[in-house]
């Protein structure tokens, strides 16, 4: 679900009968049509007000010294506030770094985006359909058709804690569409291009990530895993209709919001590549990104026209996927303060 202004307003003006009001997002209303207000600092606070219990804004506009916000929570039950340099659950912005190790890997000569999923993985050539036509170019584009594991019904109930286990979620079943004939967001595509980073250098995804993103970046705050940390340090997470803290669930790599906002600008000038590495990524996989697992919400953006990254992190979830439209508004209420400042 994705909600827009447009839809909104066409809402409003045709929704057409007294029972349709009742399912109006009026939050999501309310979150657009407020004032802008002064500070990023005060969008922050609208966030808690409507319902995040945590908050974290990571800003870097060239040529000023990073501003870090936050607000609400860090730990709910312990009542320690929010900090901006707590480790946080990054999710999905975690296939920019696997993006970038492919995109290495491809201009080294060791990977060719035109090879296919059974040159990589002849064992499955079996369990997915058109595994021979289905291209690393497809596979990190989305247009593999290949089924999302994480779709499986009840799938955050009960998930996946292993390459194989997720892998088994997806095995024999049908496509979704023919190889390169429609675009569908899928995980499972990036659980093969981590295994296939494994497979071509012999490390773990995160050693390749480490050697060749996070070193020359010199980024210490980035971890692959809940299990790598002090559990202190990271920011607790936490989804509606359920009381505990998610924080000790292993749902993938965490970092602070100043180590994304590092890579993503890196990414965007190109700094982190060689030769003509920049030029294979632009042809592949995009710039910016978004993540959610449970209890953690993240988003990471570069902003060329006023030369500006900014990542948002909170640390709520809901089954309807509101407190992520809110989380865009809120994102595009502290873009247009960052462009009324520009």
């Amino acid at each position: 679900m994705k909600i827009t202004k447009l839809f909104i307003i066409r809402f409003l003006l045709f929704g057409g009968t007294i029972v349709s009001l009742f399912f109006v997002p009026w939050l999501l209303v309310r979150a657009w049509i407020m004032p802008l207000p002064d500070s990023i600092q005060e969008v922050l606070d609208e966030g808690i007000n409507y319902g995040l219990d945590g908050m974290i804004v990571y800003v870097d506009q060239g040529g000023n010294p990073p501003e870090f916000y936050a607000a609400g929570w860090k730990d709910r039950d312990e009542k320690l506030p929010a900090d901006p340099h707590s480790l946080f659950k990054i999710a999905s912005i975690n296939k920019l770094y696997d993006a970038v190790s492919i995109t290495k890997l491809v201009g080294r000569g060791q990977l060719s985006l035109d090879g296919t999923v059974a040159d990589y993985f002849p064992e499955l050539v079996d369990q997915i359909a058109y595994a021979d036509e289905i291209t690393l170019r497809m596979l990190i584009g989305h247009r593999s058709g290949i089924p999302n594991y994480t779709d499986t019904p009840d799938y955050w109930t009960r998930p996946s804690t292993n390459y194989e286990e997720a892998l088994d979620l997806i095995k024999d079943v049908p496509p979704l569409f023919k190889p390169d004939e429609d675009y569908a967001y899928c995980n499972t595509n990036y659980l093969l291009l981590g295994k296939l980073i494994e497979k071509t250098t012999g490390k773990n995804t995160f050693g390749f990530f480490r050697e060749n993103i996070l070193n020359p970046l010199n980024l210490k705050n980035t971890y692959a895993s809940v299990n790598d940390v002090n559990l202190d340090d990271v920011m607790g997470g936490y989804h509606k209709g359920y009381q505990p803290n998610l924080k000790a669930n292993d749902q993938g790599m965490l970092a602070t919001a100043e180590d994304v906002g590092i890579f993503l600008r890196a990414l965007n000038d190109g700094s982190i590549f060689e030769d003509d590495e920049q030029e294979i990524y632009a042809s592949i996989y995009e710039f910016n990104h978004s993540g959610w697992v449970l209890g953690y919400q993240s988003f990471a953006e570069y902003h060329a026209d006023i030369d500006t990254v900014v990542i948002l992190f909170n640390n709520t979830t809901d089954n309807d996927l509101l407190l992520w439209n809110l989380s865009e508004i809120l994102n595009g209420r502290i873009l247009k303060i960052l462009k009324n400042r520009s």
